[in-house]
């Protein structure tokens, strides 16, 4: 069961989202993707290959360890924690796994990024294409109890991303992160295919961006690359209280 109040969350933005800057993102936001992680020497490799061209990543010796840490240094902060990781295997998610489940984190599987250096070595939005890897994955965690969802892109060409949904919900999935990309409309397609607590990402800035993912069936709406603004989360989380209805609570 996935709960994120008040459901405005902050997405992950590799070698940006740590503990940090959840904190600091606490007032505001419900819940807050750390990560991502490369957590396989695969996704490691790649991620190294980011580094080199000037791109930020999280790039810890034992990538198990610093998650375990960095949700540690989150005790007592009001947000529900949630960590995003890349593997291009499976044998490290139920690693990773384990730790959110002890610390009391949401597991968020990523089959989003798409940078060529990620999808060379199978991470990311290839996972889209893959759907049968990715079902190992949510298998595989949600095998050690924790709570699982997977950040996933629309528009990529071949990939029927409500029917990927069904498939992660059979597969054990609690709840699926959409960055809708230009095809807001594709949010409501997921509600309607699946249970899943929906997520919605991509744009959302103000109360027209979240009133129209709100319309489309959203659970809850993400912030992304302006998550460290504090103007731009007050505005975002006035918003989400006036179009999710929580100025009317007692």
């Amino acid at each position: 069961m996935v709960e994120i109040d008040p459901p405005l969350a902050l997405a992950s933005l590799s070698g940006e989202s740590d503990a940090d800057w959840a904190t600091a993102g606490a007032t505001y936001a419900g819940a807050a993707f750390l990560g991502g992680i490369a957590v396989d020497e695969d996704s490691r490799a790649a991620a190294r290959k980011l580094v080199a061209r000037d791109r930020t990543e999280f790039l810890p010796d034992d990538p198990v360890a610093f998650v375990d840490r960095e949700l540690a240094a989150l005790d007592g902060v009001p947000i529900q924690s949630a960590v995003n990781v890349r593997s291009a295997t499976v044998e490290p998610i139920a690693d990773v796994a384990g730790v959110c489940r002890d610390r009391g984190a949401l597991l968020e599987i990523n089959a989003h990024c798409r940078q060529d250096e990620l999808c060379a070595v199978g991470c990311g939005e290839t996972l889209l294409r893959d759907a049968d890897r990715l079902r190992t994955y949510v298998e595989s965690a949600t095998e050690t109890g924790v709570t699982v969802g997977v950040k996933v892109r629309a528009e990529v060409p071949g990939v029927d991303l409500p029917s990927l949904a069904r498939a992660l919900e059979r597969a054990g999935a609690s709840f699926v992160h959409v960055d809708a990309m230009d095809t807001e409309s594709v949010i409501r397609d997921v509600v309607d295919a699946t249970d899943l607590y929906v997520i919605a990402n991509n744009g959302v800035r103000d109360d027209g961006t979240v009133r129209e993912y709100v319309e489309y069936g959203a659970d809850a709406v993400s912030v992304g690359r302006p998550s460290d603004s504090p103007a731009v989360l007050e505005r975002v989380r006035a918003a989400v209280d006036r179009r999710f209805g929580l100025e009317t609570r007692p």
